[in-house]
């Protein structure tokens, strides 16, 4: 996904503390703050959205990518 050196450098845009991979969400977590910020596709590389407006509750991050993951086996096992 993300390189670990990349993902240690950034800082959460809302605290300014440090920021956590989470490869099944495909997130970048601030567990102060409780937000997960997006990382998407640009041109073949993984990139953060570091930006507030586009972070959603961490909650609801990784409950997305529980439902994801939960539709990808469904379909695997049909």
């Amino acid at each position: 996904m993300m390189s670990p050196e990349l993902v240690d450098i950034l800082a959460c845009p809302a605290c300014k503390g440090p920021v956590e991979q989470d490869k099944q969400a495909r997130a970048l977590l601030c567990r102060s703050c409780q937000l997960a910020f997006p990382v998407r596709n640009h041109g073949g590389k993984m990139l953060p959205v570091m930006l507030v407006e586009e972070a959603s509750p961490i909650a609801d991050a990784t409950d997305a990518a529980d439902a994801a993951d939960a539709g990808n086996q469904a379909s695997n096992e049909g």
